[in-house]
C-alpha cells in the first residue's frame, strides 16, 4: 500500500488542547505528588491511561457514533497519551495513483469545517490531539500527523546502532534512525505490543476499582 502523509499544515487543525495550561507541565497530573500525611502514594501509574488524560477506551465508539453518515466504509482509531489518529477508508471508486490521490484532495477539502468541529469536541472530551487520514484503495495519505518529541540516554553499543543506520544512509540523523528502529519493532512485534496494551489496560482498571490510600 502506497502511503503519502501530508505536511502538518496549520489550516487544518484545530485549535490546541488546554490540558498544559490547566494542569500545568505534562506528566504532573492527580495522584502523581505524594499522598495524606507527606507520604509517597502507593505503585507506579500503570502507563498512558493512567496519566494526566483522560481515559480513551471508548475513542473508536464515540468517533463512529460522531461522524457523518456515508464519511467511511471502515474506522480505525489509534490513541495514545498524546494524540487521536483517526483513519477512514473511503467508498472504493476503482482509482489508483494521481486520480486516488486527487480524491482524497478533494474529499479533504470538501470535509475541513466539519473535521475541524469534530475534532474540537474530541480534543475536549479526551484532552488530545487529533488527527486525520483516509484510504482509497491503495493509497493512503495523512493530513495532519502529530510529531511528539522524545528523549532518551543511550550507552555507546546503542548509539553505535544509531551510528550504522546513518552511515548506510538509512536514516539521516541519530533521531531519524531512532524512529525507524521504533517502526521496524513496531512491524515485528504488534501482535505481543497490542497484548500488552490489553493486559496494560486491565491492571489500570483494577487499579482505579481499589480502594484510594
Amino acid at each position: 500500500m502506497r502511503s503519502h502523509p501530508h505536511p502538518h499544515v496549520g489550516s487544518d487543525d484545530p485549535r490546541p488542547t488546554e490540558r498544559g495550561a490547566r494542569r500545568g507541565m505534562p506528566g504532573r497530573g492527580p495522584g502523581r505528588g505524594r499522598g495524606p500525611g507527606g507520604g509517597r502514594g502507593m505503585g507506579r501509574p500503570g502507563g498512558w491511561q493512567q496519566a494526566d488524560v483522560p481515559n480513551a477506551d471508548d475513542a473508536r465508539d464515540w468517533f463512529s457514533g460522531r461522524l457523518p453518515d456515508g464519511w467511511f466504509t471502515e474506522l480505525e482509531v489509534d490513541v495514545d497519551r498524546d494524540e487521536i489518529t483517526v483513519i477512514g477508508t473511503l467508498p472504493d471508486e476503482k482509482v489508483e495513483g494521481a486520480e486516488a490521490e486527487g480524491r482524497i484532495s478533494r474529499w479533504r477539502a470538501d470535509t475541513k469545517e466539519a473535521r475541524i468541529a469534530i475534532a474540537r469536541e474530541a480534543e475536549a472530551r479526551y484532552e488530545r490531539k487529533v488527527s486525520w487520514g483516509v484510504r482509497l484503495g491503495e493509497t493512503k495519505a495523512l493530513f495532519t500527523h502529530l510529531a511528539a518529541p522524545v528523549m532518551t540516554r543511550l550507552r555507546q553499543p546503542e548509539r553505535q546502532v544509531l551510528d550504522t543506520l546513518v552511515d548506510a544512509g538509512v536514516a539521516r540523523s541519530r533521531s531519524d534512525a531512532l524512529a525507524w528502529s521504533v517502526r521496524l519493532v513496531g512491524q515485528h512485534a504488534d501482535e505481543w505490543l497490542g497484548q500488552l496494551r490489553e493486559a496494560m489496560s486491565e491492571v489500570d482498571k483494577l487499579r482505579s476499582q481499589g480502594p484510594n490510600l
